[in-house]
């Protein structure tokens, strides 16, 4: 895969994502459901953070069950309640951290007003691409 930032857009980097991703074929394409911050148990914690940090070791075991690793995700849409810059800043932290140095995938965030559980926050949708070597 390609990641771009192109020069003339603001650099996404501190938000831990990248404007364009390019991947060329032929290639397994995996798409992870949307991931919320509840455990194996279904607890959710009431704090925002530690939604987000549950969320990702989420898309972590996804995305492992599936054979596949972060850095091969392509693109993730989050989805937050009553979104705001502390709540941009929380998440994009985590997701810098998630990358490191490893280019982000795209990235959509859309502020919802409600997800599909009570006292749900957040949630990541993810797909990855494995490009086949010959």
């Amino acid at each position: 895969m390609k990641f771009i930032n192109p020069e003339g857009l603001y650099d996404p980097r501190p938000n831990g994502y990248s404007h364009v991703v390019v991947a060329d074929a032929p290639g397994r394409i995996i798409y992870i459901a949307g991931q919320g911050g509840e455990n194996a148990s279904g607890d959710l914690s009431e704090d925002f953070g530690a939604q987000v940090d549950q969320a990702l070791r989420n898309l972590h075991t996804a995305l492992a069950a599936a054979g596949a690793v972060h850095t091969e995700v392509a693109k993730v849409t989050a989805l937050i309640v009553d979104h705001s810059e502390a709540r941009l800043a929380i998440f994009s932290k985590a997701l810098r951290a998630m990358w490191g140095d490893h280019p982000a995938p795209a990235c959509t965030l859309i502020p919802v007003t409600r997800l599909a559980l009570d006292g749900m926050l957040f949630e990541i949708e993810a797909a990855a691409i494995q490009q086949q070597i010959y």
